[in-house]
């Protein structure tokens, strides 16, 4: 009979040597837990694959160390600020450099990407905050209010807040849409190194050099805990998915904690010395940690630590449990996503320097021509950075758990845990063992309703039934059929898949025919007039490839379709749409917003008043479509994300 092999709770899963000199910064993309990128001072910015040895991509182009790094959310652009202050942003599937962005005056120490818009935050050792939009290369932004080091920026969930924290021991908070602070908390006494949004709740983490945990409600603006019985300071922070707990990375330390009451529920004992960041992925949170030019990665195995209901470890008073509260109610604070606040458009701020005033010049496009993103392993980058702009993209493969090694294998220098440090970890006292405490309900968020949307990627066609097309058998023990029967029985389905395959093609056929004599509007006329939405989404995605295509007249014919397939039940019609319209919103609303402003013209002007007809159409049906776009921001997923960036970039019609 097999024994059951026990196995760790957390082991090291590799060491790399990751720059030719010293790592100064390091970061994890937290979609995947997969991707790793790394800051040097030989001023490159090296991007890996977690548990693969070679590195996938160097960026170079900064002339002075990389300070701090960030992945979006999509893990497909990476931003890093340098020791001069100067910040690029990298195109990680293109394989190029996207922005160089000038206006800091010291090193850049904390950046964070908008969770659904093309915004990157930056905070410095100048003190200063500056929000900058990516695509137009200029600093939307700048917050005052900080009197030393901006050591760590959050977006809040909803985008419409930014956490900052700095070396003047405070914690503040700035909403995006008015310009101005909300509010400063104070209550540590060194410099807190970083702060984190619950998932779903009005609830803030941070952790500073004075060795505490402080969670903060966001709506009555108050502390809620703190935790303060840590021996090291607090290094990084990250929320469970749910939101049930709080994983806090201390120095060879995770510590699993509750904030209603302040409570430890489980420690795990890492060798990870000075943890930089952490990811969830797969039911297993991935650390990294750098020393010198190596960088090692460690992973915890979430289904073996305590999430809740435990005994607090260290927080017994005279030998009693603590007691908790009774729970009230689900949620004991609100949540994101209240449709009752829109973000209204923010007003540019006025520039007092001239690095920041200026549009993009000649020496920007320099910088931006030096920096290379060299691919130094190709099939890795293929694999991981697949084109996401092709029609027919292959989905991704889902990454596998890291396999855990067996408790009982000899230990080395190099392992995270030690046999005899994981047991006394994950070992109660007899007193302990018989005492359990409910979870606390504010910890737990609230379901989510998702819309029946039927997926883009599925197996079998919708509305047809694999049996259809099998032989029906009357009798069970009779299970040969002649062929004749058979072959007559799969017909009667495939006629019919054929006949609607053949209309398709004859349709495209025609468009195409239109498409070949290079004008586009007329071709996108012809397959509205055909009255078939896949023809109109296959067009579409070939349009959305080339901007360039698009035309004021075009989004005339556009936006009705638009409307109808962001209404659609199928998610690639809604990708699709939601493309379409990002490009337009991007590309034509500033100009129809401005034509609509102007004052009239003296005379006759035909071509003027044509074009002012064709934008108020277009803003007609604008204010259409935002209704619906509106109505589905507060999606959960990828619908939600790509409704919730339209919702801003509308923001201008409301």
């Amino acid at each position: 009979m097999a024994v059951a092999v026990t196995t760790k709770t957390a082991w090291k899963l590799q060491e790399i040597t990751a720059h030719s000199s010293n790592v100064s910064s390091l970061v994890l993309g937290k979609s995947s837990g997969r991707l790793l990128a790394t800051g040097g001072d030989d001023c490159r910015v090296n991007v890996w694959s977690v548990n693969k040895p070679s590195c996938i991509m160097s960026l170079t182009g900064h002339t002075t160390p990389i300070e701090s790094l960030q992945i979006n959310m999509n893990e497909e652009l990476i931003v890093a600020g340098s020791q001069s202050g100067s910040i690029r942003v990298w195109d990680l599937e293109a394989a190029k450099i996207l922005r160089t962005l000038l206006g800091h005056k010291a090193n850049i120490c904390s950046l964070d990407f908008h969770p659904f818009g093309s915004f990157v935050a930056s905070g410095s050792l100048d003190t200063n905050i500056k929000l900058w939009d990516v695509r137009r290369k200029g600093c939307v932004f700048r917050y005052k209010g900080h009197t030393e080091a901006v050591r760590c920026l959050r977006f809040s969930p909803d985008g419409k807040w930014l956490a900052s924290a700095a070396d003047d021991h405070t914690v503040k908070l700035w909403d995006l849409a008015a310009g101005k602070i909300m509010f400063e908390f104070t209550g540590h006494t060194g410099p807190v190194n970083i702060v984190e949004f619950h998932p779903n709740e009005y609830l803030l983490a941070s952790g500073s050099f004075d060795r505490t945990v402080r969670f903060w409600d966001l709506e009555k603006f108050q502390v809620v805990s703190c935790i303060e019985e840590e021996a090291t300071p607090v290094r990084c922070v990250l929320f469970n998915p749910d939101g049930c707990c709080l994983y806090s990375g201390f120095q060879d330390s995770l510590r699993v904690y509750g904030w209603e009451p302040e409570r430890c529920f489980d420690v795990v004992l890492v060798n990870w010395g000075k943890v930089a960041d952490l990811s969830i992925c797969n039911n297993q949170l991935i650390g990294v940690s750098f020393a010198q030019s190596t960088v090692s990665s460690f992973v915890v195995d979430l289904s073996r630590v305590t999430k809740s209901g435990c005994i607090p470890h260290g927080l017994m008073r005279d030998d009693e449990p603590l007691v908790l509260p009774t729970p009230m109610g689900s949620s004991l604070r609100r949540i994101y996503d209240r449709p009752s606040t829109s973000c209204s458009k923010p007003q540019r701020v006025k520039h007092n320097s001239e690095s920041e005033r200026r549009s993009p010049s000649s020496e920007d496009d320099r910088d931006e021509k030096e920096s290379k993103a060299e691919i130094q392993n190709p099939e890795d980058y293929k694999e991981i950075f697949q084109p996401k702009n092709a029609i027919c993209r292959t989905p991704p493969r889902n990454n596998e758990p890291f396999p855990a090694p067996p408790e009982d294998e000899p230990v080395t220098a190099k392992e995270a845990v030690k046999p005899s440090q994981a047991a006394d970890v994950q070992t109660l006292s007899p007193k302990q063992e018989l005492v359990r405490t409910p979870p606390i309900a504010s910890s737990t968020p609230l379901p989510r309703t998702e819309p029946s949307v039927i997926p883009a990627a599925r197996n079998e066609p919708i509305g047809l039934k694999v049996s259809d097309f099998l032989p029906a058998v009357k009798n069970q023990n009779q299970n040969e059929l002649v062929d004749e029967e058979a072959m007559s029985q799969i017909r009667k389905g495939h006629e019919t898949m054929c006949v609607v395959l053949t209309s398709r093609h004859k349709n495209l056929d025609t468009v195409r025919a239109v498409w070949s004599t290079g004008d586009i509007k007329n071709s996108v006329d012809s397959a509205v007039a055909i009255n078939d939405l896949s023809v109109v989404v296959d067009l579409l995605n070939i349009v959305n490839q080339k901007a360039s295509l698009w035309k004021l007249d075009l989004c005339t014919i556009v936006l009705p379709q638009i409307e109808k397939l962001l209404q659609s039940k199928y998610e690639s019609y809604v990708q699709t749409g939601c493309t379409s319209l990002k490009l337009i919103l991007q590309r034509f609303l500033p100009l129809i917003t401005d034509i609509l402003a102007a004052p009239p013209s003296v005379g006759v002007d035909i071509t003027r008043e044509e074009r002012l007809h064709k934008c108020k159409l277009c803003y007609k049906q604008l204010k259409n479509i935002s209704n619906i776009v509106k109505n589905k921001s507060g999606l959960s997923g990828r619908h939600g994300s790509a409704f919730r960036e339209l919702h801003l970039l509308m923001a201008v019609l409301e």
